[in-house]
């Protein structure tokens, strides 16, 4: 399987498994008297939609060069992640205000089988967070990395519910609000998850040096190649889930044009057949 389509059946078990909660957090909650899943059942229909948007990234984002686009369409993924961030971060605005409205709200204590949802609903998410995320990290995927985060994000607010009606619960009456302050708090640390998903994407736009480890490989197989004697210069930037490589290769000075162009071919063969993430590559020759 390729990794475009194991990015893409990832994101079709998020866009499911979001429907399917968003239908069972807003029927528990209205029937539970629960705010608090009321308001993660908005933050999982959000996903529902960012999920989506990673799916078009993906599928745009692994056409193959064109004219006008020679280095290909991989930048559209990173573009997809700070969308999916921005529904983030629309999400836990909602939740926020939602609570605070809410909070100054007289209404029942939520039911005691609210709990019991919610802790399916925690496994679940959970689950769901690490088998997106071991995918993310499978295809190198930006966008599955950060909808991978909004199975974490889903995972906090629930949490905090879970605590918020047991409080709720425990204390009576006087404090049916407990569950409205804890979705209170989930939103914050969904704002601060979204900042944490935003800051590698905005370093892969901005082409900044993210991938020393990389670079070591790239070193490592190109001393393995009979002609080359050393390399200098190594750049690389992510788009979509490969990467483009500059590399400087230093040769025999005596060589030919000729042959210094074949080592530059075998050299070339070489990284991407050991490291098959890597997608354009330049060797510029160097003479010693």
């Amino acid at each position: 399987m390729t990794k475009k389509q194991t990015a893409i059946r990832t994101t079709y078990f998020s866009v499911i498994g979001n429907a399917a909660l968003a239908i069972i957090k807003g029927l528990t909650g209205y029937f539970g008297n629960s705010y608090a899943l009321i308001a993660d059942a908005i933050e999982s229909t959000t996903d529902i939609f960012a999920s989506l948007l990673v799916l078009f990234g993906l599928h745009y984002s692994t056409k193959p060069a064109d004219k006008n686009h020679p280095y290909g369409h991989g930048r559209a993924e990173t573009l997809v992640t700070f969308l999916v961030v921005g529904f983030l971060m629309i999400s836990a605005t909602i939740i926020a205000y939602e609570s605070i409205k809410n909070i100054g709200t007289p209404h029942k204590l939520p039911k005691p089988y609210t709990l019991v949802v919610l802790g399916a609903i925690i496994v679940w998410k959970e689950i769901s967070y690490r088998i997106v995320i071991s995918k993310s990290k499978e295809t190198n995927s930006s966008s599955l990395k950060a909808d991978a985060w909004h199975h974490r994000s889903d995972a906090i607010t629930s949490v905090a519910a879970f605590v918020g009606i047991t409080i709720a619960l425990l204390l009576g009456k006087g404090y049916e609000s407990a569950d409205d302050w804890a979705a209170l708090l989930a939103a914050v640390f969904i704002l601060y998850n979204s900042y944490l998903i935003f800051r590698p994407a905005l370093g892969e736009i901005m082409d900044e040096h993210l991938y020393e480890d990389l670079i070591t490989k790239i070193r490592d197989i190109a001393h393995k190649v009979d002609g080359i004697i050393d390399t200098e210069k190594c750049y690389i930037r992510k788009a979509g889930m490969s990467y483009q490589v500059d590399l400087h290769a230093i040769v025999d000075a005596n060589l030919t044009v000729a042959k210094g162009h074949a080592l530059s071919h075998k050299l070339k063969d070489k990284l991407q057949a050991e490291l098959p993430e890597l997608g354009h590559i330049l060797i510029h020759i160097e003479p010693n």
